[in-house]
């Protein structure tokens, strides 16, 4: 179309922009035809083969990253059926078994939150106490020699390495004892079955022939 000497073609550009469009309209419908047929040909397959695409049949993909929690066996990992089973001398169910006496000490705030000997962190607020050879998880059940109170304990650390001690208890186990702040405390040790009522405040035991308990 010629205009004013000057040649015009917005109407070649406009039909082309409208084919253009036309194409670009129907790739979206025959890609929308496609999964539609998908879709229908899926639920068929899942029908024929009796499943149900909304049970867990269908669980959703999830990315995640390696780690350790997928691993099978994590290394260190111990299962609990090969943990071995404290062992404790041969004796009646339900009974206490005095095995040794000396001095008790304790420790608390300086070595809070670290790890002790078993792997668990020290907690001075629980009934825990450290053994030079007892196994780790044994139950003790520790009797002062002058007073009679009691407190029951769990084995997770290694200690005291002192001449004359035998034990070494949580800030939490001395206080219940009546040691906090009296230093050294003369005191025997008797390991424990499943019976928690029998580490109970009584009468001081019996002095070894030829040894006094210590005051505290």
């Amino acid at each position: 179309m010629i205009c004013g000497g000057l040649k015009t073609t917005w109407p070649r550009a406009a039909a082309a922009e409208v084919r253009r469009a036309r194409w670009r309209w129907g790739v979206r419908a025959t890609a929308l035809a496609w999964l539609l047929w998908g879709a229908m040909a899926a639920g068929g397959a899942w029908a024929s083969e009796g499943l149900n695409p909304k049970s867990e049949d269908f669980a959703p993909f999830v990315l995640t990253v390696p780690g350790e929690a997928m691993l099978l066996d994590p290394p260190g990992a111990v299962s609990p059926d090969e943990e071995e089973a404290p062992e404790l001398p041969a004796g009646n169910p339900y009974e206490l078994r005095e095995t040794e006496r000396g001095g008790a000490s304790w420790y608390g705030a300086r070595f809070h939150r670290r790890r002790t000997a078993s792997g668990e962190r020290f907690d001075m607020r629980a009934l825990t106490a450290a053994h030079r050879t007892l196994p780790f998880g044994t139950r003790v059940c520790v009797r002062s020699l002058l007073t009679g109170r009691a407190v029951e304990v769990r084995i997770n650390d290694r200690g005291p390495f002192h001449p004359g001690r035998v034990i070494d208890l949580s800030m939490a186990a001395a206080e219940k004892l009546g040691s906090k702040g009296l230093g050294i405390k003369q005191v025997s040790l008797a390991t424990m079955d499943d019976a928690a009522d029998l580490c109970q405040d009584g009468p001081p035991p019996e002095p070894e022939e030829g040894a006094e308990a210590d005051g505290d």
